[in-house]
């Protein structure tokens, strides 16, 4: 004789739950974690995480030690400024191959990236650069310059000094 002791639950003790509730409540927290992790997402999105870019246009006051033909490379611009009997212009230091930004060479600029090779006013002596260094417009006088790095102009475009 095998006796089965049946044990009367008590109205205090939980509900069994089962495999499908439990999953489906699982799926639920999921979703809402997803959602609230979503919208913390979303409130970042107003505050842009880019920092500043200069300004395009910008002023320069280039030294009177400056020997004609010698290019003045203003700190964190891109441009170089020349002066010479001509006037003044400003020759773009950005490489027209790949975008680098070109260093000062014995006889103009040379393109780290890959080995173009510039003259003092931009044009192209060794490739692959497909075209010339473009020029920047230049306004103001006595030397206190506006280079406007935004705007193009044809080379050979100089500042009457």
């Amino acid at each position: 004789m095998t006796t089965q002791a049946t044990s009367k639950r008590s109205r205090l003790d939980p509900e069994p739950m089962s495999r499908r509730d439990f999953l489906g409540k699982g799926s639920l927290w999921a979703t809402a974690a997803a959602l609230g992790v979503a919208t913390l997402g979303m409130l970042r999105l107003p505050k842009a995480a880019v920092l500043s870019s200069p300004s395009k246009k910008f002023k320069v006051t280039l030294p009177d030690s400056l020997p004609p033909g010698q290019p003045f490379i203003p700190p964190g611009r891109s441009v170089a400024l020349y002066r010479d009997a001509e006037g003044v212009y400003a020759v773009s230091l950005i490489c027209t191959h790949l975008g680098c930004i070109v260093k000062q060479h014995s006889d103009g600029f040379e393109c780290p990236c890959h080995g173009s090779q510039f003259k003092a006013d931009g044009a192209v002596v060794k490739g692959p650069a497909p075209r010339a260094l473009a020029w920047h417009k230049v306004t103001g006088s006595a030397g206190n310059y506006v280079v406007d790095e935004g705007v193009t102009v044809p080379p050979g475009t100089y500042l009457k000094a």
